[in-house]
Formats: C-alpha cells, sequence, structure tokens
C-alpha cells in the first residue's frame, strides 16, 4: 500500500511538471516550443538523458529575460530564507525593484506560481507560498522516494567532470561556513541538492528536484527551529565520498538519513517571521 501510495506521488509530480512546462509554452517563441517540448519526450522516453548544465535547466529564451530576472532574485530570496512564507508580492513593489512594467511582473508572477513558489489568491493578488504540515509531509515524502535512488544512480554513473562539479560545490559550503555567512550557507545547502540531480545527467529530474527543493526552504522557513535552518554540517560531505567511491548503497542510505533529520528537526508551532522591506530586497545592489 506505501509503495502503491509512493508511485502515485511520483506519478502526479511527473504528471504536474509536463502541464506546468506545456504552460510554460504560451511565453515562448515556436522554435523554442518545439526544443522544450523535445527535451521533454526525451526525458520520458529514455534514462539515459544528454546531461544539462544549472544554467540550461532554465528556459533559455531570451525574450523573457527580465522575467527571468525576477525569478531568480525572488527564488534566491526564498532560498536563502529572506522571504518569508505569507509576503504579499505586490505588481507596483515589482515593477519598481526592476524597473519593468505591469506585464513583465505579471509574466513573472505566473512562472512562479507554476514553480510553486508563489501563490495567486483571486482578488488579493499573490503572496509567497505557505505550505501546511501537510505539505510539508507531502514534499518529504516526495523527496524520499526520489532522491536516495537518484543518488545511488550518481554514484554508480558519475564521470570525472560531475565529479569536480559536486566537490567545488563541497568547498564552497565549507568555505561559508567557515566565514560564517548563514545566507550563503543556507543557498548552498539546498543547491546541493539540485546539483546532484543535474549530474545525474536528467533535466527533468533536475527541475523537479529545484522546485521540491525550492518548497523545503519554504517549509524550513515557516517550521524550521534553529537546527533545520540548513543542511547538518558534515552530511553533504559524507554523500559525496560514498559518490566518490561508487558505493551506491551506501549514499542511498545517507541520502535518506540526511532528509530524514532535517524533517525531524522542524518544529510545527513555529510562526513566520514580519514581512521584509521588498524593494531594498529585491533591487540589484
Amino acid at each position: 500500500m506505501a509503495r502503491y501510495r509512493q508511485q502515485r506521488i511520483v506519478n502526479n509530480l511527473c504528471q504536474q511538471k509536463i502541464y506546468l512546462s506545456l504552460a510554460r509554452l504560451r511565453f515562448s517563441s515556436k522554435r523554442h516550443a518545439g526544443t522544450l517540448a523535445g527535451k521533454l519526450r526525451q526525458c520520458l522516453q529514455s534514462s539515459e538523458v544528454k546531461t544539462l548544465s544549472i544554467q540550461q535547466i532554465h528556459d533559455p529564451d531570451s525574450s523573457l529575460g527580465d522575467e527571468h530576472k525576477i525569478v531568480d532574485r525572488i527564488y534566491n530570496a526564498v532560498m536563502q530564507q529572506n522571504l518569508p512564507p505569507m509576503t504579499k508580492l505586490s505588481e507596483s513593489t515589482i515593477c519598481e525593484s526592476f524597473g519593468v512594467g505591469r506585464m513583465k511582473a505579471r509574466r513573472a508572477l505566473l512562472l512562479l506560481a507554476s514553480q510553486g513558489i508563489v501563490e495567486l489568491r483571486s482578488n488579493r493578488g499573490a503572496f509567497v507560498a505557505s505550505p501546511t504540515k501537510s505539505d510539508a509531509d507531502e514534499v518529504f515524502e516526495a523527496r524520499i522516494h526520489i532522491e536516495p535512488s537518484l543518488t545511488a544512480q550518481v554514484a554508480k554513473r558519475i564521470d570525472a567532470r560531475g565529479l569536480k562539479a559536486l566537490t567545488k560545490h563541497i568547498n564552497k559550503e565549507k568555505a561559508a561556513r567557515r566565514s560564517g555567512d548563514r545566507q550563503e550557507i543556507i543557498r548552498l545547502s539546498g543547491e546541493f541538492h539540485v546539483l546532484v540531480a543535474t549530474v545525474s545527467g536528467n533535466g527533468f529530474l533536475a527541475r523537479t528536484l529545484r522546485e521540491l527543493v525550492t518548497r523545503t526552504s519554504l517549509i524550513v522557513a515557516m517550521f524550521g527551529s534553529g537546527k533545520a535552518s540548513c543542511c547538518r554540517d558534515d552530511e553533504h560531505e559524507q554523500i559525496l565520498e560514498a559518490i566518490k567511491n561508487r558505493d551506491a548503497g551506501r549514499a542511498s542510505d545517507l541520502a535518506r538519513e540526511h532528509l530524514e533529520h532535517i524533517q525531524l528537526d522542524l518544529d510545527f508551532s513555529q510562526t513566520h517571521q514580519p514581512e521584509p522591506d521588498l524593494v531594498s530586497l529585491l533591487k540589484a545592489r
């Protein structure tokens, strides 16, 4: 029964990602639409997908440059837990922060909503998503079902380029911890999981993990204790060591334990933070 439920969750996630990706085609050129649809078919038909970089995970259509600047900055603010759940994102504030018109602000909010970062409420506007305990349980159930097997696959198939990317990332995490840069630690902690999915070579799973990790950041921002503000110090390094040693079983076990630790550190009695000064937070420095 549990296995059936887990499979249903993954199937629903995949189906949702297809619908959302096809919905985004409305904002793209016909040529790019064909490219993206082709990538979707390739991901669904073959487990050996061409490796995509972090940059390639994003829609490359240059006509959406301003919208993606908005999406990326709000995404990073959420990942760093600077933008708490339930924060109102008004079109006028986005226009002022980025120097864009309302149409681009609306398109950016639609893209953020399609990724689960923003909730669009009728007659009230856009708000940073506010997950519930039930949402948290579902997100972690999905991640625990996906990431251990994905990490095991990476341990079996990773090449020198992938190992170099993961090692470089771990070194950045260590440097951030030494300097006490909490925001950078939080950002890098989340991105490690997306990077593991990226080096697997499956761009579809990398995009799925990016959404799940973003939702996890919202959950941690809302319910995290001090311990849960980011991943525990050495657990990513242990996962990397298992990957380097091609020990798929240990890599899988460590990935599962790591996610369980994050979930156990949540405190659902926490209240959300006060709203920040959005213009100051989102404007380019």
